[in-house]
């Protein structure tokens, strides 16, 4: 059995929080602050976690998949999701979709996203979906989870081993978000550009 979360070392999260509920309500209230440019601001903000995953890996690919729905999976080939055994063998994930980014979010000097606005973190973009897929895997172990604006729906959900490890988050946008701005994929080339460790993919497999 591992320590207790508590005793767990923070980095970008703190461990001994699952949800905070009154993080993700703040965020909910000011979508135009938290997603400046609606739809492409939250898409930075995932693919910004793929470019740190690019970064330590000397590397990387990522996918971003724009659906007819309005929903955008981006996927990478990183090491998944920090997943540990607490003290009473069970399976927990960092909190990255349901707390703060202690990086980022209450940091004035933030630095920003390629859009030129400020990085606040996943948990921006799971608060200002209607539903969010989190898809993760690891050597360790492969599972999935829902939430809807931030909070889960269900447990870690054990999915099959396919011998790679990354992850891919499924969200959509609340409808404001998906209404008020769009994007391309000529756009999201460009915009991503500045991770040059990052070789990234656009799939836009909406209607025209």
């Amino acid at each position: 059995m591992d320590a207790p979360r508590a005793a767990w070392r923070t980095t970008t999260h703190d461990w001994a929080s699952t949800v905070d509920l009154d993080h993700l309500e703040h965020i909910r209230q000011n979508p135009a602050g938290f997603a400046p440019g609606g739809i492409r601001h939250l898409i930075l903000e995932v693919v910004a976690y793929a470019a740190d995953e690019a970064q330590c890996n000397s590397g990387g690919h990522c996918r971003i998949t724009l659906h007819p729905d309005g929903s955008v999976a981006v996927a990478d080939d990183g090491r998944g999701t920090d997943t540990r055994l607490d003290e009473h063998g069970q399976v927990v994930k960092k909190p990255v979709m349901a707390t703060k980014d202690l990086r980022f979010f209450d940091h004035p000097d933030t630095p920003p996203l390629p859009d030129k606005h400020p990085r606040r973190g996943m948990s921006t973009v799971a608060a200002l979906s209607a539903w969010l897929v989190h898809t993760n895997r690891r050597r360790n172990g492969s599972w999935t989870q829902r939430y809807e604006h931030g909070v889960p729906t269900t447990d870690l959900e054990p999915i099959a081993d396919n011998r790679t490890t990354g992850t891919i988050v499924h969200f959509l946008p609340d409808e404001r978000l998906r209404t008020a701005s769009s994007t391309t994929a000529d756009e999201l080339t460009q915009l991503t550009a500045p991770w040059t460790h990052l070789s990234v993919c656009v799939d836009d497999r909406r209607t025209t």
